[in-house]
């Protein structure tokens, strides 16, 4: 249904692109999507025992409840931005944060972990906001200008798994793991409030005659596409890799301290809040496939005087985490330019493209992670040279997308 002022025009495959007046959600609500889309990730993570031992259950059974949230959230990344196109950008984020509301609540009351993990799993169906967000942004913004507020936004979403573990195991001490959810269920409320309020009336499609597997295909053809998720994929794939590489590798030189190997674990994420907020700030004077290379060189130097640091025998250790906070940064300016890059390749299907880029990065990264893992010693120079490899990769993915760009720019 569409008001007397809204305004069709064609779009492609018999579509008709529906846009109707509204003035944008503030940029803090679509930063509170953001952070809660992937909050639930990892906040529980401190509580894993006790949840275990409320239900006596297997701790591995119980470890579902990341791991597989984390691969749910990437199936419905991409469901979620498909639905968006055909259903408008309100109703997929009011029914994503009811559901997740809803599945808050059950784990709270579950009886016994079977119930519990269904309720976790329906609980990633809060995936799509990110995507979702992103995709209001680039509606309502200049190309460049969205990147730009995407930096912002992305430090929401890497503020949000930082701050998560030290909050919920703050809830558990003090109130039990149950409490992490009661959070979930009022945070969740507080977003549809504001979602009801903002987002009233935005632009979407209501396609006839494509079908979900046709538009999947249709961006799966593009070469830009395959360019600027892939400098995400292999992004994401260098920070998973350091992920389960470090403790790994330097546990022993921090003395087995988990305290001091969590406070220099975070500098990795403190790089990525630096790199978003130099992304929102200056974005949007250069180009993306500009910004892209320069992220993509500044991590791939970074990990190379690591590596050379190394080779030589240079133990300390700051000559580890010091490089790898390039990691970071690089990410950070990676993201908000590659997100921007992927949903204007059709700006009528950009839920679409979001939410299959952002089921791709993630699935991407954990593979080369996986991958890397097969070949990983426990020597910080192996380490290196693997991170490295990704992050190659997605400095080559860079330079296609760059290219591919100005080949679009020259050819209006």
């Amino acid at each position: 249904m569409t008001s007397d002022n809204s305004t069709r025009h064609p779009g492609t495959f018999g579509q008709t692109v529906i846009t109707e007046p509204a003035a944008p959600p503030r940029l803090m609500t679509l930063i509170l999507l953001s952070a809660l889309a992937v909050l639930p990730v990892n906040m529980i993570l401190p509580s894993l025992p006790n949840i275990a031992a409320t239900f006596q259950a297997d701790f591995a059974l119980v470890n579902l409840s990341v791991a597989g949230f984390a691969i749910i959230t990437a199936v419905i990344e991409a469901i979620g931005g498909a639905l968006s196109d055909r259903f408008g950008r309100r109703p997929v984020v009011l029914m994503s944060l009811s559901i997740f509301i809803v599945a808050s609540v059950g784990c709270i009351l579950a009886p016994n972990i079977g119930t519990f993990l269904v309720f976790r799993a329906l609980q990633a169906c809060i995936g799509p906001c990110y995507s979702v967000a992103l995709v209001i942004i680039k509606e309502t913004s200049e190309e460049r200008e969205a990147a730009s507020k995407f930096g912002y936004l992305a430090m929401g979403w890497a503020l949000a798994p930082m701050v998560g573990p030290l909050l919920g195991g703050s809830l558990d001490e003090l109130f039990g793991w149950r409490s992490s959810f009661v959070v979930f269920a009022i945070l969740g409320a507080a977003a549809l409030a504001l979602s009801m309020r903002e987002i009233k009336r935005a632009a979407g499609l209501r396609p006839r005659s494509t079908s979900y597997i046709a538009s999947y295909r249709l961006f799966l053809s593009s070469a830009r596409f395959w360019a600027y998720t892939l400098c995400m994929a292999c992004s994401m794939g260098v920070l998973y890799v350091f992920l389960g590489g470090a403790p790994l590798v330097v546990g022993d030189a921090l003395g087995g301290s988990s305290t001091k190997l969590g406070l220099y674990m975070g500098l990795v994420p403190t790089g990525f809040i630096l790199g978003s907020y130099l992304a929102g700030r200056y974005a949007s004077k250069s180009s993306l496939g500009a910004v892209l290379v320069f992220a993509r060189l500044l991590t791939c130097g970074g990990l190379l005087v690591g590596l050379i640091l190394s080779s030589f025998g240079v133990t300390h250790i700051l000559a580890f985490f010091g490089p790898c906070v390039f990691i970071g940064v690089g990410n950070g300016l990676t993201m908000p330019a590659a997100n921007s890059g992927a949903l204007s390749i059709r700006p009528d299907m950009a839920g679409t493209a979001a939410g299959l880029a952002a089921a791709m990065r993630i699935g991407g990264g954990a593979v080369i992670a996986s991958i890397a893992g097969l070949f990983l010693a426990s020597s910080i120079p192996a380490l290196f040279v693997m991170m490295l490899i990704s992050a190659a990769f997605a400095l080559l993915a860079a330079l296609q997308a760059a290219r591919l760009d100005r080949r679009a720019l020259t050819s209006r």
